[in-house]
């Protein structure tokens, strides 16, 4: 049935078309906006909303249906503020058309039929709202289709009695006197919760000061002017020499006001949301309070003996009122309010009595020292460098000096114009006390650095080194810390509140008492490191003993599976000011880690009741601990009740913080270290208005979706099965105005190749089976299970995912199907069915595969329909007060942009989301690319969508667009901005994919032309291109069909390289030792790289691998950069050691170098950076790849030999004349890079190196040689000294060899303990049931779990790069497994033994002296220098 169209005509003219729902019939009154995120039920019966238009700013509404009316205490409604309806009419973005709740009987649709009002939706609500707030309130009228407007005549209910149509009709009983004037039924139910007997009196009662012991004067809607009995009857009680107790709420408090002959007047929009900021007078405590007003107090005609009670922060409208002796008070808020923050209701208690003095002041110190979070690892990734590098633009706005530990060296945090001095050392007790000693701070930041940063703080404070060189800990104290890491401290200090968290004991026998299954947690861990569930005693001691790897304390859990995740980021400061400033829901039910699981913002399924339920009680947990900073707090509750559990408080900023930040647009890093500085929060400014405090909570007038990204396909063996220990290496966020839009956008984030909510990808098999529903590919299982006509309820059985977003999905695949119905002719199809695509958050390239057809042609027709997505902002306040932002997204859900676009700017396009070969790295490229920029006078446009980093921080550019890194998106932009032109170099592979499409639509690319990309991207083309300017390769040749490259590997011999084109770090490359490895690789790099060429070359063993970053202008090269690789050639860059400056390479291998680069650099006419790898054995140099683009190792060279690379490239990319800096030789310091894995995440995957990445990240340091700056960027990577035993494992005779005749010193160099004892075993590649050796494996089982070694050297056979999957489980990968589950650091490739073995050897220095050499750190006001 089509919906019935209405229009919303307001007194100007202006008129917002929209679909009717709730009652057909046409109304009239003032339009007035409300920005509470949930709420709706209380808000339309709130009688102050009396004949009033209510737009609601968020836009999805009806989610949670609406409840049946029951009778709650004291005999009043459990539900709603009164008995019917008051509101007039109800504009919404968008209706719920399926609510999912326990407590739902109706939908919203219904019950607004039953009560004869009418609703509209999809209506632009941002849009009406901004009008509302420039123009001031308005009248309007809904006017149903059919119907002249001119037959509805407007309403303006300012010039009626209100009060006198809300207020009661019959006289209550005895008890305290609470005047009606549109009494909401909750402000009865808190007098009678505190023991008063309340009589309910109309507005025009009489009053007796003999028939009450107080009176209470409620809140009412329109002008209090009119209720001249009311200020009549209350002069008479309250204005005499020593009057009964009043308190008025809302009108109630303008009728005080008018009573004692002060003035009130109308407001240009009124006041009305969840969210409105009060400052109270003499303690300046900053409250959270409800509001629906559109009139105000004039504080400058109050009388004598009255004062200001409470400011609001934002508009500094007067918000309450208190006679300076007699007991006479109102307030203009709502401190009861249902549907809204109660942190007032105290008021109803004696309210004076519950302020406390501000605190004592605060010391300001002068130098603080920041600690990061070191190498990129699952679970503490690029959410830090966001997080780090906000504190320390906090603090140097406070001018006060920082110092910066962080072996980061890909970071932006770690760059010169941050921090004042920065050291890359390993984050350990031992080196950040000789940093301490070094510097003298006074002041730490322990919360920015994510777990190894916390640890490393909670274990300065226990060895008093904090104390004995008096650094004070701001923010959180330690206790807090260890409060929120102890579960057992834990659980007691909730108790002392009566918060309850998920019940647990510390010992195996509880899971027998608890019943599984049971989830096994580990504490001081991060990411759900060592847990897991257990459905049986076997897994759970299996789990228990690894678990104690990790951590000295484990409890058990009773499981919550599929109760509902629910997470609230929280702000507190050291006045007892306290803020939720976001609410996230977790898509999967609880039993899933919240960094594996889909996240939303705010909450869908939550009704106002429990959404103030679970903030109310993070105010109170977060108070109780003491935290001071940021903090979030993470539930479980129940889906059929109110029940919850607390699970855990994280006391530092975390990942969901860096999602919070960019889902609010409140920069909760920079908050958090301004109120470690004892800054109190109502000070600080709302940084997106510029006008508003921080103290508040924000409004959201659209959805966020977060997507985690899993790259479990790089590694052998690993489960693909998610659960409570995290996997993602990185994450999405997408903005919408509607979930399924949000949704979809960030599916397509996740995996530029996914085109959406696709039935494709995963086939649904016979039976959608639990396990299945939690692999890494659940959602694309959910989308072929509704295609494949699975119900909504089945698939809620199965996956316990809420109702309401199953029933979301069901849209999206509903819709797929009828866009497949136009698939003969695309023309066919309606304009409407293609707008209701886009706004389900369909692709171009989406609708062309449904109606088979191309994503141009599918472009071509929606621009011919004038479908245009349009600009919004995100404001932080839903519209209601201008803001001065440039963070923005791209909606179809709207009528016009929130910007204009009039200046010319330069769009450069971000790297996407973290994944394994494109992180941090290219974030500080694209960062240091607009900073560049913005110091040369550019405008700039930054396009990225991934919440973790620096360069979606909206202070960083000028435009902020939050979106889609795909040609649809970017094109869109372009043409909206029409900018000077786009730099693609600085993203990594994402942006160098969509530069052909760019540049065939004529699109203004800065930079090495497209062209030339293709040249270098494209293998077959590049390896062509080496021929014929004479440049050595290995033998290649381009895959035609598997019979021929077949004959080439025979030819050339085996092992060969499989090697797709367009793809970053090495997906599906492959060295092939067989014809069953080639074709079964062959069919991987087809299927990753279907549209471009796939090439095969000889694979070169035993060589050394070289890479080379370089700047070039017109071809010129005016820059270049090398470093080496300790391994040897067979393992992919990114997970190489890196030296630079190079150690082992001569000069005339150096000019051989240089010459290469000149002549590629040349043959390219590259403009920016580009990057080479080169193999030199025998003398001979060749080219394997080479990337027009920045790389993984830019950062690294570029704070190594002291010339920012990236600067120097975006200045030749716009064409400015630079000086040639030619080869980069340092200052005379070594830089070592080591990869940072994370294989204890990753249950089940082998440790092994190859040409496809698996390193998360990087760490670097610094030193006089490169065994200084080995050991200490082994140490950061978490690796320890060995101080017993090592076990030495070797699979072939030539290392046996190597290791006999070369380094019997070895045991002497590195054990330092006498007992030192080296194990060789040579295990051969042999089947299990073969094997004759049981008991000597079980030995070194035994050995490993009893922390016997304190290293494992583990060099297997196949030591060259190639990822070979044995068909059996060799004892190989057992010990590395082994190894890893249990802690003990290892050590895989023979070249790093062999410079490990060097570094113990170097100079006779034991690894003691090592540690205590000279700490080299960035002084970033002179250079770099020993510390």
């Amino acid at each position: 049935m089509l919906a019935k169209i209405a229009s919303l005509v307001l007194e100007d003219g202006t008129t917002f078309k929209g679909r009717l729902f709730g009652s057909v019939s046409s109304v009239s009154g003032e339009v007035v906006f409300q920005t509470g995120m949930v709420g709706y039920p209380e808000a339309l019966t709130d009688p102050s909303y009396k004949s009033q238009i209510l737009t609601l700013t968020y836009p999805l509404i009806g989610n949670y249906g609406v409840p049946e009316d029951e009778d709650g205490e004291f005999g009043l409604s459990k539900w709603f503020e009164s008995s019917k309806i008051h509101a007039a009419a109800l504009i919404v973005g968008e209706l719920s058309e399926n609510p999912s709740h326990w407590s739902s009987a109706k939908s919203l649709d219904q019950w607004l039929r039953e009560q004869g009002i009418p609703g509209l939706e999809g209506v632009d609500t941002r849009c009406l709202t901004k009008k509302i707030r420039e123009k001031g309130t308005m009248l309007g009228k809904l006017v149903v289709e059919g119907t002249s407007a001119s037959d509805v005549p407007f309403d303006n209910p300012d010039t009626r009695n209100l009060v006198k149509e809300v207020s009661m009709k019959v006289k209550g009983t005895l008890r305290i006197t609470a005047i009606d004037c549109g009494i909401k039924y909750n402000q009865i139910r808190c007098l009678c919760q505190r023991g008063a007997r309340v009589t309910v009196v109309p507005w025009d009662y009489p009053l007796d000061s003999n028939e009450f012991d107080g009176l209470f004067i409620s809140n009412g809607p329109g002008n209090p002017e009119y209720c001249k009995e009311t200020v009549e009857n209350i002069r008479k009680v309250a204005c005499v020499e020593n009057p009964k107790p009043v308190f008025g709420i809302c009108l109630g408090h303008q009728l005080l006001s008018l009573v004692i002959g002060a003035k009130t007047y109308k407001m240009k929009y009124g006041n009305r949301g969840h969210n409105q900021p009060c400052i109270h007078k003499g303690t300046n405590r900053c409250f959270i309070t409800s509001q629906n007003h559109g009139f105000a107090v004039d504080p400058k005609t109050l009388p004598e003996d009255w004062d200001v009670l409470f400011t609001n922060a934002n508009d500094q409208t007067s918000e309450g009122i208190v006679h300076n002796h007699k007991p006479l008070f109102s307030v203009q808020f709502h401190p009861e309010h249902m549907a809204g923050p109660t942190d007032l209701v105290g008021l109803f208690d004696v309210f004076l009595d519950t302020v406390k003095d501000a605190k004592e002041a605060f010391v300001r110190p002068r130098k603080v020292l920041v600690l990061g979070s070191g190498g990129l690892s699952i679970g503490q990734a690029g959410e830090f460098d966001y997080s780090g590098s906000q504190a320390i633009k906090a603090l140097k706005e406070e001018n006060i000096q920082t110092v910066l530990i962080n072996p980061n060296i890909a970071t932006v945090q770690t760059s010169k114009g941050l921090a004042d001095k920065v050291y890359f050392l390993p984050i350990t007790p031992e080196y950040v006390t000789q940093v301490i000693k070094n510097e003298r701070p006074d002041g730490v930041l322990l919360t920015f650095g994510g777990q190894t940063a916390l640890n490393c703080g909670v274990e300065l404070t226990k060895q008093g080194v904090l104390e004995k060189y008096k650094v004070r800990v701001l923010g959180t104290p330690v206790a807090s810390i260890e409060m929120t890491e102890d579960r057992k401290i834990f659980v007691e200090k909730m108790e002392e509140i009566n918060e309850h968290v998920a019940p647990s004991e510390a010992a195996v026998a509880a899971a027998e008492r608890l019943g599984y299954p049971v989830l096994v947690r580990s504490a001081f861990a991060l990411g759900g490191l060592g847990s897991g569930f257990a459905n049986n005693r076997e897994e759970m001691i299996t789990l228990v003993t690894q678990a104690f790897a990790h951590t000295s304390q484990v409890l058990v859990d009773k499981s919550l599976k599929g109760w509902k995740e629910i997470e609230y980021e929280v702000v507190r400061d050291a006045y007892d000011n306290c803020v939720t400033v976001c609410n996230m829901e977790n898509i999967d039910p609880l039993g899933i880690h919240t960094g594996e699981s889909i996240v939303v913002a705010p909450s869908q399924t939550l009704n106002d009741y429990e959404y103030n339920m679970l903030r109310n009680t993070a105010i109170k947990v977060i108070r109780h601990l003491g935290i001071v900073g940021e903090c979030n707090i993470q539930y479980a509750l129940n889906p059929e009740s109110e029940q919850y559990y607390i699970i855990e408080v994280n006391a530092r900023l975390s990942r969901s913080s860096a999602l919070a930040s960019k889902a609010t647009g409140y920069p909760l890093a920079y908050v958090a270290a301004k109120l470690g500085l004892g800054i109190p929060l109502p000070v600080l400014k709302n940084s997106v208005t510029n006008s508003t405090t921080a103290n508040f909570e924000p409004s959201l007038d659209y959805c966020v979706v977060k997507v985690p990204r899993w790259d479990l396909s790089k590694f052998l063996r690993v489960s693909t099965k998610i659960g409570s220990s995290m996997k993602s290496v990185g994450e999405v966020m997408a903005i919408g105005r509607s979930f399924e839009e949000a949704f979809q956008k960030a599916l397509r984030m996740v995996d530029e190749n996914c085109v959406g909510f696709d039935h494709t990808i995963k086939p649904v098999s016979e039976e959608v089976c639990p396990s299945v529903v939690k692999s890494t590919n659940r959602i694309f299982v959910l989308a072929a299970a509704l295609r494949a006509g699975y119900t909504v309820e089945r698939l809620y059985e199965l996956t316990k995912i809420d109702h309401w977003f199953l029933h979301k999905m069901k849209n999206i695949a509903d819709h797929e199907k009828l866009l497949e119905a136009y698939n003969q002719d695309e023309s066919a199809m309606p304009p409407e069915v293609m707008r209701k695509a886009k706004q389900l958050g369909f692709s171009d390239k989406q609708i062309a595969q449904a109606v088979q057809s191309t994503e141009l042609a599918v472009r071509k027709m929606r621009r011919d329909w004038k479908i245009l997505p349009v600009v919004k902002q995100i404001d932080t306040v839903a519209a209601e007060w201008p803001a001065y932002t440039n963070y923005l997204y791209l909606t179809y859900h709207g009528s016009e942009s929130d910007v204009v676009f009039e200046q010319p700017h330069v769009m450069v396009i971000g790297s996407g989301v973290y994944r394994i070969g494109s992180s941090v790295e290219f974030d500080w490229c694209a960062v240091g690319c607009i900073i560049e920029l913005r110091k040369m006078g550019y405008k700039t446009i930054m396009v990225n969508y991934n919440p973790e980093t620096v360069s979606t921080d909206y202070d960083m550019c000028d435009r902020l667009y939050f979106d889609e890194i795909s040609f649809e998106v970017v094109m869109d932009i372009y043409e909206m901005e029409n900018p000077e032109g786009i730099i693609l170099s600085m993203g990594g592979q994402l942006p160098n994919n969509i530069a052909m499409s760019l540049h065939r639509q004529q699109c203004r690319i800065l930079g090495t032309s497209p062209e030339f990309i293709d040249s270098a991207e494209n293998r077959f083309k590049f390896s062509r291109m080496l021929d014929t300017i004479g440049i050595s390769q290995p033998r290649w040749k381009e895959l035609s069909d598997t019979e021929s490259a077949v004959g080439f590997c025979e030819t050339v011999g085996y092992p060969c390289l499989v090697r797709p084109s367009y793809v970053l770090s090495g997906a599906a490359m492959n060295v092939a030792y067989s014809d069953t490895d080639l074709e079964k690789y062959l069919r991987n790099a087809v299927a990753v790289s279907k549209e471009r060429p796939v090439v095969i070359s000889k694979f070169i063993q035993e060589a050394k691998e070289i890479d080379v970053d370089a700047v070039a202008c017109d071809g010129v090269v005016i820059a270049i950069a090398v470093s080496e690789h300790v391994e040897n050639a067979g393992v992919h860059s990114g997970d190489a050691t890196l030296v630079t400056p190079p150690q082992d390479i001569n000069q005339k291998t150096m000019e051989r170098i240089k010459m290469i680069v000149h002549a590629i650099g040349q043959e390219l006419q590259v403009t920016g950076p580009f990057n080479l790898q080169l193999i030199a054995k025998d003398d001979q140099l060749k080219v394997i790849e080479c990337n027009v683009r920045v790389s993984r190792s830019f950062p690294f060279v570029s704070k190594t030999l002291g010339v920012d690379l990236v600067a120097l490239a975006t200045r030749v990319i716009l064409g400015e004349e630079v000086e040639a800096v030619g080869l980069m030789k340092g200052n005379g310091i070594v830089g070592v890079k080591v990869p940072q894995f994370s294989f204890s995440r990753l249950a089940g995957a082998d440790v092994v190196l190859g040409v496809e990445m698996t390193s998360t990240g990087e760490v670097a340091c610094f030193g006089e040689n490169r065994y200084e700056a080995y050991l200490k960027a082994m140490l950061s990577t978490g690796f320890k000294i060995p101080k017993k035993n090592i076990l030495l494992s070797i699979g072939s005779f030539k290392v046996v060899d190597y290791f006999i005749a070369s380094r019997l010193l070895f045991c002497n160099s590195v054990c330092l303990s006498v007992s030192c004892q080296v194990m060789a075993v040579d295990w051969p590649f042999e089947e299990e049931s073969d094997c004759p050796n049981k008991d000597k494996q079980r030995n070194i089982m035994d050995y490993l779990e009893e922390n016997h070694f304190d290293l494992v050297i583990n060099l297997s056979m196949r030591n060259s790069g190639g990822r070979r999957l044995s068909s059996f489980v060799t004892k190989g990968y057992r010990t590395r497994r082994m190894a890893i589950d249990y802690s003990v650091p290892l050590i895989i490739d023979i070249k790093c033994t062999k410079l490990f073995v060097q570094v113990s050897l170097n100079d006779g220095r034991d690894f003691e002296a090592q540690k205590s050499a000279p700490i080299h750190h960035k002084n970033y006001s002179t250079q770099l220098r020993g510390g």
